[in-house]
């Protein structure tokens, strides 16, 4: 797993005539998996930012991933998120090792492009059709070509 450089864009927007060295992307459905596991409630105690973070790990579909461990784990991270966000003065320390626990977690979709993890989009429907030769057309007209 690559962790610098560029983030890689997704498979549908990459053009390449030869293959990419490494696995190729895993593929999963966005938002909670059907099998989620019943995870504590965040603590009262937390601030509502660290709170909120932790909720939206199940509502996101990297959670069809995680193992019990991944769930302590963000547990952990949330807690120190909220001594974080309640602190007076921030500790750059205490950020860069929540934000570098986050990135092992998955969180954000750079993180999981490095991964080679990729959450499939709900479209609409009418999204996923692809233009008929009469709407080009109808362009065409309307633009005076």
């Amino acid at each position: 797993m690559g962790t610098r450089g560029p983030v890689p864009k997704r498979s549908e927007e990459r053009r390449r005539r030869n293959k990419g060295e490494g696995p190729e992307p895993v593929a999963a459905p966005s938002g909670p998996p059907p099998d989620a596991p019943v995870l504590p409630e965040p603590d009262n105690d937390w601030h509502p930012v660290a709170s909120d973070w932790y909720l939206s790990l199940r509502e996101s579909g990297q959670a069809a991933f995680y193992q019990p461990s991944d769930w302590a784990v963000a547990r952990y991270v949330a807690e120190l998120m909220s001594r974080a966000l309640s602190a007076e003065r921030p500790n750059g320390q205490l950020i860069a090792a929540i934000n570098s626990t986050m990135s092992s977690l998955l969180t954000t979709e750079g993180d999981r492009r490095r991964a080679r993890i990729e959450l499939e989009r709900q479209r609409p429907v009418a999204e996923q059709q692809p233009a008929g030769v009469t709407a080009i057309a109808d362009y065409r007209a309307a633009l005076g070509g």
